[in-house]
């Protein structure tokens, strides 16, 4: 289908999708928020995808945030709605049995924030921005970040970065686990598109294992957990990847993965 807020594009076995409202630097309103969810629907249906880069237009901005237009008018029914929408699309991202970059390029913050973290790398140019400043404006993050922060920099940083609302660099988010790896600004998508390229070259099943068993298995309790990544690994023994992966392990050559 065709999108107003989004660019969706493929490199081979890599779907790009830009979310592509410059003018207002790619803030998530509620019609962003559906296309998303549509976009990444297909995504995880189409087998032909098997990586995934979530990057914004421009040079100045990842996501800045909600639009605050629209949420500026917004009611309290309406804004537990907006939130609901928005959380079950990034939760969808979380879940997509894909791999998802987020190619941050200048600010994430509040809602671009939030849906970074629902992506499973991300990679930050020494430009990047990163931070939760609902605060400032009465609110609070709706769409998961106190939760995702939490788990991924801990309870001093949560609350640090979502009780000042101050963002940090580049660096400090490095520091933090908010971001995986940081480039220099020409150097950005080099970073990104090597790291799309090597998972959509490795073996499908393997990938959609590894998610599951980290963020599923891993809000489990730990003996549930582990039983979670024993059948995970015993299922990815049924596919032919395993057998092809072995296989060039013991003949010295790459693999060549094709799905099944």
């Amino acid at each position: 289908m065709a999108f107003r807020n989004l660019i969706s594009s493929d490199r081979g076995a890599v779907r790009s999708i830009t979310i592509n409202r410059p003018d207002k630097l790619n803030a998530l309103n509620r019609e962003t928020i559906n296309e998303l969810q549509i976009a990444f629907d297909q995504a995880r249906h189409d087998d032909s995808v098997r990586a995934v880069v979530l990057a914004g237009a421009g040079e100045k901005a990842f996501v800045a945030g909600a639009d605050i237009a629209e949420l500026s008018a917004i009611t309290p029914i309406q804004a537990q709605t907006f939130s609901r929408a928005g959380q079950r699309m990034m939760r969808t991202i979380e879940l997509l049995g894909k791999p998802v970059i987020a190619r941050i390029q200048g600010f994430a913050l509040g809602g671009g924030l939030e849906i970074a973290m629902s992506c499973h790398l991300r990679v930050g140019s020494e430009r990047a921005r990163l931070g939760l400043p609902e605060i400032s404006l009465g609110l609070l993050p709706g769409f998961g970040g106190t939760q995702r922060l939490l788990r991924l920099a801990g309870r001093p940083a949560a609350l640090e970065l979502c009780l000042l609302g101050q963002p940090v660099d580049a660096v400090r988010a490095h520091q933090l686990g908010l971001l995986n790896r940081v480039a220099a600004v020409d150097a950005l998508d080099d970073e990104v598109n090597a790291l799309a390229d090597q998972l959509a070259a490795s073996a499908p099943h393997a990938l959609a294992g590894i998610l599951d068993a980290i963020l599923v298995g891993g809000e489990c309790p730990f003996a549930e957990a582990m039983d979670f990544e024993s059948k995970a690994f015993a299922l990815t023994c049924t596919t032919e990847d395993m057998r092809e992966g072995t296989r060039a392990f013991l003949e010295r050559r790459k693999p060549a993965f094709t799905g099944k």
